[in-house]
């Protein structure tokens, strides 16, 4: 017996799981719902199958194929023009000689389809009608039968008042090849609407069957989620793609779960997805193919589609997430809520019960989606941050979004230019690079692959092989699961934000010059840099006078990454260095903030050992903490004011300081005859202040100016700094004791991107405010007794306050101060 799956619906009721593909292909227990109704067929052995298709039939074709795959026997026939549901059926009038079936692609059921086919045969019907009883019948064709089951009177979704039965269609019909007869070739016909009241009014042998079972139409969002928790109970008898791994857990194949993710059943873990440490995975909930739940992340009555990412502590709560989309670090998704395909929330967002995102839309950090988002985009304007650009390895920065970045960077500097690619030792960032780099020669750029390798050996490598720029790749310092993408210009300083923009707006348009085969430059690999590296570091400082010292180190460093330079230059200037045991896995570093915690130890370490300083560097070499040899920790504003007292007492020109740094900067340019000038917090404006200097460019060997290493070059910072102390036979400790007191406080409020230009509008406008601003980087107001910044952040909906007081007590006091005016300015209507 031959069956006829009606397969062409848009399904509109359902958007936006919906947008981009037919209703059938929406998954259900991660199988597309026609999936399950081809295994109902199947089971009552209709294996010869037409197939109805009108919208997007591309992916119904490709996913089903002939059939074959799925043990039976599928032939298409597709609606140039829409046709309804009798229409449809009468376009496969060729295929269907004999009784067949007709079934909807896009409902979930387990209706026995032999009884039907038996009470059809048995009543001698032309048409028969399976029925089944609902609560509200409302959306439904609702039927009036006799005893025997001849149909006596239909109505298409009646209001209340027309409710004559709770009896009501299912859509699923048994018919004799003569009904095609009734139904008039190319033109709109419905099998409820138009066939069976004209076969009705012909007296035509009409009959429908109430038979038991589950049937639900999915005709909306919440039967939808509905659905899964029918499929999860056995409230409706089909298969789950999955083993049982305990009762009520279900798992596909290559499930990674933790040992210490809780799963409270029924639940659904789609193929090869991984459950973090301490997730919580509660009940009703199914999780696709290929997703990603991070540690601490907790789900509950919700749906996630394939390859779903979601972040640590991110909450979900019956929500119901596409493909492919990004719920990032402590999101939260509340009731209701429906995120479109390729979405991507930020960390701290929230989208409040029954949110609708449509597919493609980026949410912000810490935004609250309050409404339902259908026009706009995914990908934000600006996509660099404070060093470059950052996101999650694998699932913001991917290979294939890499590539691109390389070609717009390779566009923006211009066919042939000659640009460094590297990367630090861990297996994302390799692999970003290698993307980067065909990216990159894709657009006909000279690629000179650097290998493995820190920022600042790359930044020297830019400049002493002369090139146009660089990008360098590493694991991001604040999250080791994170990407950062650090662009460079010839001088081995960050790229402008002129620069930043232009690779922005072709990175938007995909505008790429890809070149022909025949211009594409071979990738070069360069040896020997880091040993010209390490050279440049050493001709900088009085090597003599510190292999003299003898001295002593206690440092925390990455082995992987640092080792080769660290111990190098250990031999070099006769250092003996302790390295505490603080790396973190093969895979990941530790993140700086769990350095920073390891301080007491190293400061303990310190002291006990007798060491002359301690030392922390970043895996890229981009930070640096000291710690004298007393156990004080020089770090942030106190490490730029220290850096700043050896520049002046070596007379190296004027010093080159941020907005943020103390007061104390000028007190000692005062006392040496130097000068101070401050600049934007942003590292590009630092190193373009530094390298605009007189003086301050690199030499011809692509060594770098002396402030240049300081600030910028962890490793180059350490050296000279022990090379300072070493030559004026004086400690670290007592360079510190040459800085006069100061207190600095520093907080945060959050700001929404809306509102931060209002904030930063109202502040200068204060009354109280005329005469005392700095509007060099935010704004910066100057007190008696100190001062006080509002910077707003560029990577976050936040604005920062710095303050400075004569004493610990006015800093914190202006600190509050600013707070409570940001506060005071956001709750004005």
């Amino acid at each position: 017996m031959k069956t006829i799956i009606m397969a062409g619906g848009e399904g509109s009721r359902l958007r936006p799981i919906t947008c981009g593909r037919p209703k059938p292909m929406v998954p259900v227990a991660n199988r597309p719902m026609m999936a399950h109704i081809v295994d109902l067929l199947k089971k009552h052995g209709f294996t010869e199958i037409g197939v109805t298709l009108q919208y997007k039939p591309e992916y119904i074709r490709s996913y089903f194929g002939n059939g074959a795959e799925f043990q039976v026997n599928m032939r298409y026939f597709v609606e140039e023009v829409p046709l309804g549901t009798a229409g449809s059926v009468k376009n496969a009038q060729g295929f269907l000689d004999r009784t067949f079936l007709v079934i909807s692609g896009d409902a979930l059921t387990d209706i026995d389809l032999t009884q039907a086919v038996e009470f059809h045969r048995r009543q001698g019907a032309m048409a028969t009608l399976v029925l089944t009883r609902v609560n509200c019948p409302l959306e439904y064709g609702v039927v009036i039968i006799r005893p025997d089951g001849a149909i006596t009177r239909f109505l298409e979704k009646p209001g209340w008042g027309e409710v004559f039965s709770d009896t009501v269609n299912t859509g699923i019909y048994v018919l004799e090849p003569e009904v095609l007869n009734y139904i008039p070739p190319g033109q709109m016909f419905d099998f409820s609407k138009d066939l069976f009241p004209l076969l009705l009014r012909e007296k035509k042998p009409l009959f429908g069957v109430v038979l038991p079972g589950y049937w639900c139409d999915v005709g909306n969002l919440m039967q939808y989620v509905q659905a899964h928790q029918d499929v999860l109970t056995g409230r409706v008898q089909t298969a789950i793609a999955a083993r049982e791994l305990a009762p009520g857990i279900w798992a596909g194949e290559g499930v990674d779960l933790h040992p210490q993710a809780r799963l409270e059943g029924p639940v659904l873990i789609g193929d090869g997805s991984y459950v973090g440490k301490e997730a919580v995975i509660e009940s009703y909930t199914v999780i696709g193919n290929g997703c990603l739940v991070r540690e601490k992340a907790s789900l509950k009555r919700s749906v996630l589609w394939n390859n779903v990412f979601v972040g640590a502590g991110a909450r979900l709560r019956g929500a119901v997430v596409c493909s492919r989309v990004q719920v990032q670090a402590a999101a939260e998704v509340y009731e209701g809520a429906v995120i479109g395909s390729d979405s991507v929330l930020r960390e701290r967002s929230v989208i409040k019960p029954d949110v609708k995102l449509w597919p493609g839309k980026l949410v912000e950090t810490g935004s609250i989606v309050n409404s339902s988002l259908v026009w706009g985009t995914r990908w934000p304007k600006k996509i660099f941050g404070l060093e470059g650009i950052t996101g999650l390895a694998n699932v913001e920065i991917t290979p294939d979004y890499a590539s691109r970045l390389g070609a717009a960077f390779g566009a923006a500097l211009g066919s042939g230019a000659k640009i460094a690619v590297s990367a630090d030792s861990y297996p994302s960032s390799q692999m970003i690079k290698e993307a980067l780099a065909t990216g990159l020669q894709s657009t006909g750029a000279r690629v000179y692959d650097l290998g493995t390798a820190i920022t600042p050996l790359h930044r020297f490598a830019v400049r002493s092989l002369q090139l146009a720029g660089g990008v360098h790749v590493k694991i991001s310092p604040r999250q080791p699961d994170q990407i950062t993408l650090v662009f460079l210009n010839a001088k081995g300083a960050n790229i402008s934000r002129s620069m930043e923009r232009k690779v922005e707006n072709i990175l938007a348009r995909e505008d790429f010059p890809r070149v022909e085969s025949s211009r594409l430059q071979p990738r070069e690999f360069i040896s020997g840099i880091a040993e010209g590296y390490l050279t440049g570091l050493l001709e900088q400082i009085e090597m003599a006078a510190l292999r003299a010292a003898r001295m002593r180190l206690v440092m925390a460093y990455d082995p992987r990454n640092l080792s080769t330079f660290v111990e190098t230059l250990g031999h070099a200037l006769n250092l003996e260095i302790e390295n505490l045991d603080l790396s973190g896995s093969e895979d990941l570093p530790l993140s700086w903030d769990n350095y920073l915690e390891n301080l007491a130890y190293l400061a303990e370490k310190v002291t006990a050992g007798g060491a002359n300083a301690g030392a922390v560097i970043d895996p890229n070499a981009d930070r640096l903490v000291l710690v004298d040899e007393r156990g004080r920790v020089i770090q942030d504003s106190l490490l730029t004011v220290l850096i700043a007292l050896i520049i002046l007492k070596g007379r190296r020109g004027p010093v080159i300081v941020p907005v943020t740094a103390p007061r104390a900067v000028e007190s000692l340019a005062e006392r040496y005859q130097g000068r101070v000038v401050r600049t934007k917090t942003a590292v590009q404006d630092l190193l373009e202040k530094v390298l605009g200097q007189a003086g301050g460019r690199p030499d011809g060997n692509g060594n770098a100016p002396a402030q240049f290493l300081l600030n910028f070059d962890a490793l180059g910072a350490l050296t000279g700094i022990l090379s300072f102390a070493a030559q004026n036979r004086v400690s670290i400790g007592d360079l510190v004791d040459e800085i006069p007191s100061f207190y600095l406080s520093q907080k945060e409020i959050p700001v929404s991107w809306e509102a931060k230009g209002r904030v930063i509008r109202s502040l200068i406008e204060e009354p109280a405010a005329e005469g005392s601003l700095e509007l060099l980087d935010g704004v910066k107001v100057f007190h008696p007794d100190g001062w006080a910044l509002v910077l707003p952040d560029p990577e976050e909906p936040v604005c920062r306050v710095f303050s400075e007081g004569a004493s610990m007590e006015i800093a914190e006091s202006l600190a509050d101060l600013y707070t409570s005016k940001i506060e005071e300015i956001l709750n004005k209507t």
